[in-house]
């Protein structure tokens, strides 16, 4: 398995984000050793097969892993399959036959509104510069309902005060413009300030987030922010930047915005991945209803 040939090509020809990557050669590099281990083969010639994918999935199932896991690690997988097939080395799809475990539907998890103004109280942010760029970082989540890979990518040049927007560079590298709300500009204003006095580059091909340090911000440094926030104002058991992306997307639905629109700004491909914050909308109405009807 030429593991690395298939990681140049999803990041030079695919052009997949770095997350995504890492992600999919951990997984392909844990089928490989536990190909190697079952079935006392060589690696140099082996491509993936349908019983060697068949019993993978059996093992991990074993191993109590969860549907929506093992459905993630076969999706790398199946992009190498492709890759195999695009380049000839194997012309039959071993998946053709494999049938993927059904995932369990789970209504996303959000912040109740009245939860996120908790953290307008100004003893939830420091007045430094860490507590005024941490405040800001969650702000811009909860107003774009950007991806963690998106935020942290983001330039000072992506953000237009004169539109009130924000160029935010998705999956595929796909652009889309997000609106930010007169609230969010004055926060950001508040942070430029900030970074300048600081010390740190505020040049148009700066990294808008960076550390106390002045350094490029990076994924964990704000997982851990944004658990520690959401932590003082909601009891949720998931706390995560993509808790606040279902919020964005909730609060949005429940307040009226159109579908579509919020697919558009969610940077979805199709619309079917926006429709699960439906089934959040009508809970909502479900619940009203409990209370309101006299029969309920």
């Amino acid at each position: 398995m030429d593991i690395e040939l298939f990681v140049k090509y999803l990041r030079y020809e695919k052009r997949y984000s770095e997350h995504t990557i890492k992600s999919y050669e951990t997984d392909l590099i844990q089928f490989r050793n536990f190909i190697l281990a079952e079935h006392k083969i060589s690696e140099d010639s082996y491509v993936p097969d349908f019983k060697g994918i068949r019993s993978w999935m059996i093992s991990l199932s074993v191993q109590k892993y969860s549907s929506v896991t093992i459905n993630r690690k076969l999706s790398g997988l199946k992009t190498y399959v492709k890759f195999l097939l695009k380049k000839g080395i194997i012309t039959e799809d071993p998946f053709a036959k494999i049938i993927s475990p059904k995932n369990k539907k789970r209504l996303p998890e959000f912040i109740q509104e009245d939860q996120m103004n908790k953290l307008d109280s100004p003893d939830v942010f420091t007045d430094d510069f860490s507590g005024i760029r941490d405040r800001f970082m969650l702000e811009l989540f909860y107003n774009t309902g950007m991806r963690l890979s998106e935020l942290i990518n983001i330039k000072h040049g992506d953000m237009d005060l004169i539109s009130g927007s924000v160029k935010i560079l998705g999956k595929r590298n796909k652009e889309r413009i997000c609106p930010l709300n007169n609230y969010t500009i004055n926060i950001y204003r508040n942070y430029l300030r900030s970074k300048k006095e600081a010390g740190f580059s505020d040049d148009k091909n700066a990294s808008l987030f960076v550390t106390d340090k002045g350094a490029k911000m990076y994924g964990n440094f704000v997982y851990r922010k944004i658990v520690h926030y959401l932590g003082l104002v909601s009891e949720t058991d998931k706390k995560s930047p993509h808790v606040l992306r279902h919020t964005f997307a909730t609060h949005m639905l429940n307040n009226g915005a159109d579908l579509n629109a919020i697919k558009e700004l969610l940077g979805h491909a199709g619309l079917a991945a926006t429709q699960v914050y439906t089934h959040n909308t009508f809970e909502k109405i479900r619940n009203i209803y409990k209370q309101a009807h006299p029969r309920a």
